[in-house]
C-alpha cells in the first residue's frame, strides 16, 4: 500500500479532524507512529504496516467509508449548498470524513437511499451509464397506473426531449404505487417517463442500488455504515 503523510492519514480516517486539525494534534504531541510520538506532520506512513495512534488508542484504516443515508425530502444531494442542507450534513459526528461526497443524486423533493462515500472508483461504477447499474424505486401516482405501462417500459420509452429511454422494470404493486427499476439516471427520468403516459408521480422513495436494499430501520435522515457483504454487492455490478 502506498505511504501517505500523516495529516492526511489522520483527517482520512478520525471524523471530523480536517487536514488543519490533524496538524494541530500531530505538533502537540498527540499522535504516535509504531508507539513513538511524532511532531511532523509531512512524515510518511504506511497504512498496511505502520501502528498509527490517538490518545493512546490505534487509529484502524479503512481505505474507504460507504455509507446509506436514508434522505428526507428538501434536503440536496450535494457537498454544500448556500440555500439548503445537504446529504452530508445529515450525517453523525462519528460518520463525517474529509472527502465523503454522495455518489448520484435525487431530486430535492425525493427520499430514500442515498449512497455517500470517498470511493471515487465505486461511485464512477454507479453512475457511468456504461455499468447500467440497477437502482429501485418505490412511486406513488396520481393517477391509476396504465397496464400497459409494463410493457411499454420494458421496451424503453421516449420522454419529452426526444430521449430514448432504456428498458426498465415496471412492478405494480397496487392501482397507483408500484416498483420502477432503472438502468440509467437521467434528469427527473421517473417523473419524465409517467409524464409521457400522462401520469404525475406524487412520491418517489429510491429503496434499492444494485443488490442493496435501503435498511427498513433507518428512519429519515439516519444513516449507516455499509457491511462488508453490501459493499461487495456494489462492487459485484
Amino acid at each position: 500500500m502506498e505511504a501517505q503523510r500523516l495529516d492526511k492519514y489522520i483527517s482520512s480516517q478520525l471524523a471530523g479532524v480536517s487536514r488543519k486539525d490533524a496538524r494541530e494534534l500531530i505538533k502537540r504531541g498527540k499522535i504516535s507512529v509504531n508507539g513513538a510520538v511524532v511532531k511532523i506532520p509531512e512524515q510518511k506512513v504506511d497504512p498496511s504496516a505502520d501502528a498509527v495512534s490517538f490518545g493512546g488508542r490505534q487509529i484502524s484504516y479503512k481505505r474507504h467509508l460507504y455509507i446509506m443515508l436514508n434522505k428526507p425530502a428538501g434536503v440536496v444531494c450535494a457537498t454544500r449548498d448556500r440555500l439548503s442542507e445537504t446529504v452530508t450534513e445529515l450525517l453523525p459526528p462519528e460518520l463525517r470524513h474529509e472527502g465523503l461526497f454522495p455518489a448520484g443524486r435525487l431530486d430535492r423533493d425525493s427520499v430514500g437511499f442515498v449512497l455517500i462515500t470517498d470511493d471515487g472508483e465505486l461511485a464512477h461504477r454507479i453512475l457511468s451509464p456504461k455499468s447500467h447499474v440497477p437502482k429501485t424505486y418505490f412511486v406513488r401516482l396520481r393517477d391509476v397506473i396504465d397496464p400497459k405501462a409494463a410493457e411499454d417500459f420494458s421496451r424503453g420509452v421516449t420522454i419529452d426531449g426526444g430521449e430514448e429511454c432504456l428498458p426498465a422494470e415496471l412492478k405494480i404493486l397496487s392501482e397507483r404505487e408500484c416498483e420502477l427499476t432503472l438502468h440509467e439516471g437521467k434528469y427527473h427520468q421517473i417523473k419524465r417517463m409517467f409524464k409521457s403516459r400522462g401520469n404525475k408521480v406524487v412520491y418517489l422513495k429510491r429503496i434499492r442500488i444494485a443488490g442493496v436494499s435501503l435498511d427498513s430501520s433507518l428512519k429519515e435522515g439516519q444513516a449507516r455504515e455499509l457491511t462488508d457483504a453490501e459493499t461487495a454487492r456494489l462492487y459485484d455490478r
